[in-house]
């Protein structure tokens, strides 16, 4: 089997993992879209304004809710994944146990510490989250409550910076665009 068939034959097994394990979820949006479609959408971000070709990161975007929004172990993710993807989907999970606020205290705290293909992945689910929020936001979340996201996704993506200017660029116009829609 050529390399390239190869990168194609584990990035396919990656999505039918992720499909599999988020297939009873839906996102937060009035349309309660399937949730695989995000991960999905963060594996396009990443390689349409990132640029990134890279296996192991589209693997772990494809998987970065796994472990944080699904029985997926991190021994799972080993076993199938490798130890690389495994590492960096860590990187990017939240610790469910805590409270939300120390989550998201936590998530711009870590986001300066974690490996940069896991920022690729971080600024990549952010700008698909602005997206997401500013044109089909959750039906009970208030201007103000969207707001403060993009204000709190920023400082995330403030925490990532100088890994990739074309991600950090686009996320900064979504981001202007989404506050242009709560106005």
């Amino acid at each position: 089997m050529t390399q390239i068939n190869q990168f194609a034959t584990n990035l396919l097994h990656a999505l039918d993992f992720a499909a599999q394990k988020h297939r009873d979820q839906r996102r937060k949006g009035a349309e309660a879209s399937p949730y695989i479609n995000h991960p999905i959408q963060v594996a396009e971000v990443l390689t349409s304004v990132g640029n990134v070709d890279d296996e192991a990161t589209l693997i772990a975007a494809i998987l970065h809710d796994t472990i944080e929004d699904t029985d997926t172990t991190p021994g799972d993710l080993t076993e199938r994944f490798g130890e690389e993807v495994c590492e960096l989907v860590l990187a990017v999970s939240d610790d469910k146990s805590l409270p939300k606020e120390e989550r998201k205290r936590l998530q711009v705290e870590h986001a300066r510490e974690i490996p940069d293909k896991a920022k690729l992945i971080k600024i990549a689910d952010k700008i698909c989250n602005v997206k997401d929020i500013g044109s089909k936001p959750p039906v009970n979340w208030s201007k103000e409550r969207r707001r403060e996201y993009f204000n709190w996704a920023t400082e995330v993506v403030d925490a990532c910076a100088g890994v990739d200017a074309n991600l950090e660029s686009y996320f900064t116009q979504c981001v202007e665009e989404a506050h242009a829609r709560t106005n």
